[in-house]
């Protein structure tokens, strides 16, 4: 008798519709064929059926006898050592087949993967990729990589293959036209549709991909909701970035957490996974603005209640889960204005930390030279010999180049003389706990002290992402802090981003050339879990609309789409970015775009910060060079010098971008 597993698969080969070329050059592989494929990436947006194409490539791997490594780029760590533990059978086992979802989630990972990990792989192994996102364009390019690379970008079915879908689905041929008209060819509407019933649809609704069409979807799949049990149930898994049931009883303590997580995990639309549910990420979006339309106090009480559970385990973790824990606190709040002012949302050069070994040291004294003056230089010097586990180091996901470094100090009461005599700003800091409310002794103060990335000095990046969450974690963990101080050079804008999460302290001390801003919270007058109630308080009050329903990341993808086309009159007049408020208005929204586009560039030079960022964006989009390292040859740059400057463009380019579309009267 075949086994629940066998069983399984044999209905997903069953059920499964299309890619028939995907499967076909899998199959080739598989049987060895040396003219086939190593190595498989399918991209396309969400619902079009990446996840369901690997599932079954994967049923085809197991049939044929090969061992899977099978890994959810949600769950990925930003080391890429972590990747390569996980993923070590695919370099040591021959004929291993390394499946990764979800791609998007640690696309970061891209460079390091294609150049240092799947040339070493065993023998006979293949690789198989899906996310959101094209690979990037110097891999489909390279001449090395033609034969050994299957790329495949997913579109919708043919009106032939969704009604196979629909046929397979048992929906009823009187209804089939019906469902047509409302999903068209996207595998997930179709499915969705198919599970939810179609009798009370309207056959003149056409199918748009919008969260309303989802919406609908979904209300028409789960239908009435059996008790308020379960609904709290979804208001949970919608929110938590995953569900497991410990989660779910910690968060609805006199509910049964077993029979609502069986009922979860039953959804179409939810994924198992090794840390629990996960809900497609376009039916999640649907799901949480319908519950939170619905009920939005109960809503809000389900995320504060989230919140104090991910505080709860981020004390009482250990510490290999605490990063982990923190970024799922984060998740709660990424769409709230204050994260989206001090938080990038670009993921291009990831970044991951170690601890300061010394060989850092010479690297990070001339970092610090080049953006602290020398004066500054002294200042790491002697605080990487008075604490040097307050470091930490940063290095690209995709090279493993040194690229900054931040120091995250603790001064006890009473502090050592020597350090307030030798650090101006660690004096001002304590000075400033004495005048207000003195530290007693057994506490201590936080000071996150440096912040040194060279490429993006002072603007939002990973690394500050990254060093904060850490702060916060260390805030929630430590015992007797009292306070918790950051350090900017660019005191005017960053006071205006931190407001409402730290005070300006409004002292500015002086090291060598430079005038720095203190910021502070005191712990002891707002505890970590009401400090985070104003981020749940700014996630209730009704937020700005978003430019053309376009998320921050959304927004930022479309501005480097723009420029990317810049020179391809047909694909510029097609990109999103002309669909944004500040464009579309026009009569003509390419030349209206074009005309904001190069206004905002200009504008730039405006801060001396921005000059070298402007110039590197005129010469790499601009000036007609065929390619980046021409338009660094053009401005006498070294490589990765001008892409230092490129990506600070970028950046900067899309914030003000961003607050003019929010802020514009159109």
């Amino acid at each position: 008798m075949a086994s629940v597993g066998e069983r399984l698969r044999t209905a997903r080969t069953r059920a499964f519709i299309g890619r028939e070329r995907e499967l076909a050059r899998f199959d080739q592989a598989l049987d060895g064929d040396p003219h086939a494929p190593f190595a498989f990436y399918a991209h396309g947006p969400g619902g079009i059926g990446k996840s369901a194409l690997l599932r079954c490539l994967a049923d085809r791997a197991r049939a044929a006898g090969r061992p899977l490594v099978e890994l959810d780029g949600r769950f990925v760590s930003r080391d890429p050592a972590d990747f390569e533990r996980a993923a070590a059978p695919a370099l040591n086992n021959p004929g291993t087949v390394l499946f990764v979802d979800s791609f998007e989630h640690c696309q970061w990972l891209e460079s390091w993967l294609w150049q240092h990990f799947l040339p070493r792989t065993a023998e006979g192994t293949l690789a198989v990729l899906a996310g959101r996102h094209a690979p990037q364009p110097q891999w489909t390019a390279d001449p090395a990589w033609a034969g050994l690379l299957h790329l495949a970008e997913l579109e919708p079915f043919s009106e032939e293959q969704a009604r196979s879908l629909l046929t397979a689905s048992q929906v009823r041929p009187e209804l089939r036209d019906r469902v047509l008209h409302f999903a068209g060819g996207n595998p997930l509407a179709l499915s969705l549709a198919a599970a939810a019933g179609t009798d009370s649809w309207n056959p003149e609704q056409l199918w748009a991909p919008s969260a309303g069409i989802l919406r609908t979807l979904l209300a028409g799949l789960i239908g009435e909701v059996p008790t308020p049990a379960h609904r709290r149930a979804l208001e949970v898994a919608a929110q938590a970035h995953s569900t497991s049931e410990e989660l779910l009883a910690a968060v609805l303590p006199d509910e049964d957490a077993h029979p609502l997580f069986d009922w979860l995990r039953d959804l179409p639309f939810m994924e198992s996974t090794h840390r629990g549910l996960h809900p497609h990420d376009a039916a999640r979006e649907a799901l949480a603005a319908d519950l939170r339309w619905r009920a939005p106090n109960a809503f809000t009480a389900i995320r504060r209640r989230l919140a104090d559970e991910y505080l709860r385990i981020l004390r009482e973790a250990p510490e290999e889960r605490v990063w982990t824990v923190t970024d799922e606190l984060f998740y709660l709040f990424r769409e709230t204005d204050i994260l989206t002012r001090v938080r990038t949302h670009s993921r291009e050069d990831e970044v991951h930390d170690r601890p300061l070994h010394p060989d850092d040291i010479d690297v990070i004294l001339r970092m610090a030279e080049d953006t602290e003056g020398p004066a500054g230089a002294d200042l790491v010097r002697y605080w990487a010999q008075r604490q040097p586990q307050a470091f930490s180091v940063y290095r690209l996901v995709s090279t493993g180049e040194t690229v900054a470094f931040t120091t995250r100090l603790e001064l006890p009461a009473p502090p050592d003389p020597h350090d307030l005599a030798t650090d101006p700003v660690v004096a001002a800091a304590w000075q400033h706990t004495q005048t207000t409310d003195p530290v007693r002794p057994g506490e201590h103060i936080g000071i996150s002290r440096f912040s040194v990335y060279p490429g993006r000095y002072q603007i939002p990046s990973r690394v500050i992402d990254l060093s904060s969450s850490r702060a916060q974690a260390e805030a929630a963990r430590a015992r007797g802090r009292a306070y918790g101080f950051a350090v900017f050079q660019d005191a005017d804008t960053w006071a205006a981003r931190v407001k409402g999460t730290l005070e300006d302290t409004g002292t500015r001390p002086r090291v060598g050339e430079h005038t720095y801003g203190l910021f502070s919270v005191d712990w002891r007058q707002i505890p970590v879990e009401t400090w985070l109630r104003r981020f749940i308080t700014a996630t209730d009050t009704p937020a700005r609309p978003r430019p053309a329903g376009l998320t921050r990341t959304a927004f930022d993808q479309a501005v480097r789409e723009a420029l990317a086309h810049w020179r391809d009159t047909t694909a510029f007049a097609a990109c999103a970015l002309t669909r944004v408020r500040l464009a579309a208005d026009s009569e003509d929204p390419a030349t209206a775009l074009r005309t904001l586009l190069r206004q905002a560039v200009d504008d730039l030079a405006l801060d001396p910060r921005g000059v070298r960022a402007r110039e590197a964006l005129t010469a790499g989009y601009f000036s007609g060079a065929p390619t980046q390292e021409a338009a660094a040859r053009r401005l006498g740059l070294p490589y990765g010098t001008y892409r230092r400057h490129l990506r600070q463009g970028l950046d900067l380019l899309c914030e003000a971008l961003w607050q003019q579309e929010l802020h514009s009267p159109h």
